[in-house]
């Protein structure tokens, strides 16, 4: 079990070869982080058996007074508890901090005795742990249904 950057070693067919007017940029972004791969921007979880996981975008972060956190950092601890099948994070202007940060998930099975509420404290427990606390969201949404469209970095 391992997380890193996707990198992909060969081109493939609709592969982007620039950015409009910006081709330093687009060496910069995609080809020099890792040499001799295309560098794709996304994290990825690859399991002991060989699947790969995408994890989230590596550059979507959450400045949290003055703390860069990564949306997929935090979504990775949350989508590891057995009670949750996918969650997203998102930034939020606040007035204190710069930024917050809100925190929806979809549960997996909240019938293993898990009400939401207790659910979301436990969450907001176990980010404050695995990271820091001010990692922790000062948001929590129990949801239905897919994220896939919520999580907008």
């Amino acid at each position: 079990d391992v997380s890193g950057a996707l990198c992909i070693s060969q081109a493939w067919p609709g592969m982007a070869r620039t950015i409009y007017n910006d081709h330093k940029r687009f060496l910069e972004t995609y080809l020099t982080s890792y040499p001799g791969f295309y560098f794709t921007g996304d994290g990825v979880y690859r399991t002991s058996e060989g699947y790969y996981q995408l994890t989230g975008r590596l550059d979507d972060i959450i400045n949290i007074s003055g703390h860069r956190l990564g949306t997929a950092e935090v979504e990775n601890v949350v989508n590891h508890h057995e009670a949750v099948a996918e969650s997203a994070v998102i930034g939020y202007p606040h007035e204190i901090k710069g930024e917050g940060k809100m925190l929806s998930f979809l549960p997996q099975n909240i019938s293993r005795g898990y009400g939401t509420a207790t659910l979301a404290a436990e969450l907001q427990q176990l980010i404050s742990k695995k990271i820091a606390k001010y990692a922790a969201p000062d948001y929590v949404q129990v949801t239905q249904g897919n994220l896939s469209n919520t999580h907008t970095g």
